[in-house]
C-alpha cells in the first residue's frame, strides 16, 4: 500500500526496526493488556480505548476495548498513524468539525467517531512504535490532568511491552507476575465501577457527593498508575532491564 508522505516519519525504517521485536509477542489475547485498556476507558469515561502498534502498512490493535472484531486497519485509515508523528499527545476534540487531514476518513465516518486522543508509545531509544488512545463518539475536551494521566498510562503500557518481551526472550515463566498485575488491575476496576455507580445516583455532577466521587476516581487513577509502574519497573530491574 502506498502511504502519503505526510504519514511517514523521516526515520520510519529505524522505527519499524525498533517495532519488530514487539511483533513476536503475537496477536493472542492477553488479559493484562485487555484489563489495562478497559481501565483506561473507565478512567476517561469513553467507550473505546486501544493499544496500537503501527506497522509498515497497517495498524495492529494489541489491546482493544470497545471496537469488537477490529484487529487491524490500514495505516492511512488510523488516527494512531498520526499520533506517532508527534512528541506530545495528539488530540482531536471534534473530528466532525475539525477532521484529521492526514488520514482517510472512511473508518472515522463509518464508526461515527468524534473524539480522539493518543499518546505515542516510545521505546528506550525514542522510537514511536504505537500509541495508547482513547476514543469517543461524542466531542469532548481533555483537561490538563487527563492529558498527564494518558501520558503516564502510555508509559505503563510501554514498560509492560518491555516486560512481556524480556520474559519471552529469557524464556522465563510469566504467569505468576502477569497474574499479579491482572489482579491489581481487576481490584482497581472494581473500585472504579463502584465509584461510577455511586456517582450516577447523584442528581448532578456538581453535588458535594458527586464532586467527592470524582475526586476519589482521580485519586484511584493516580494510585493504580503509580502502583503498576512500581511493579513493572521492579520486575524489569530484576531481569536486568
Amino acid at each position: 500500500m502506498s502511504l502519503p508522505d505526510s504519514l511517514i516519519p523521516p526515520d520510519d525504517s529505524q522505527r519499524l526496526e525498533a517495532l519488530a521485536p514487539y511483533l513476536v509477542l503475537g496477536n493472542a489475547p492477553d488479559a493484562v493488556f485487555d484489563e489495562l485498556v478497559r481501565l483506561t476507558a473507565k478512567l476517561f469515561n469513553v467507550p473505546i480505548a486501544l493499544v496500537s502498534l503501527v506497522e509498515e502498512g497497517s495498524v495492529w490493535f494489541k489491546a482493544n476495548f470497545g471496537l469488537a472484531g477490529a484487529e487491524r486497519v490500514a495505516r492511512n485509515e488510523s488516527m494512531c498513524s498520526v499520533a506517532i508523528l508527534q512528541q506530545e499527545t495528539t488530540v482531536y476534540a471534534d473530528l466532525e468539525r475539525e477532521p484529521c487531514q492526514l488520514t482517510e476518513p472512511g473508518v472515522v465516518e463509518a464508526l461515527q467517531l468524534r473524539f480522539y486522543a493518543g499518546h505515542p508509545l516510545r521505546t528506550s531509544t525514542g522510537q514511536a512504535i504505537g500509541s495508547l488512545c482513547v476514543i469517543d463518539r461524542q466531542p469532548r475536551v481533555l483537561s490538563a490532568t487527563e492529558i498527564t494521566r494518558l501520558q503516564a498510562l502510555a508509559g505503563v503500557v510501554m514498560r509492560m511491552l518491555d516486560l512481556r518481551l524480556a520474559l519471552r526472550q529469557q524464556e522465563l515463566p510469566s504467569s505468576g507476575l502477569w497474574l499479579q498485575l491482572y489482579r491489581h488491575l481487576d481490584l482497581s476496576l472494581n473500585r472504579l465501577d463502584t465509584l461510577s455507580e455511586l456517582a450516577r445516583w447523584e442528581e448532578s455532577p456538581d453535588t458535594p457527593a458527586a464532586i467527592q466521587y470524582q475526586q476519589s476516581l482521580d485519586e484511584e487513577a493516580e494510585l493504580v498508575t503509580k502502583a503498576l509502574d512500581h511493579q513493572i519497573n521492579a520486575a524489569l530491574a530484576a531481569l536486568g532491564k
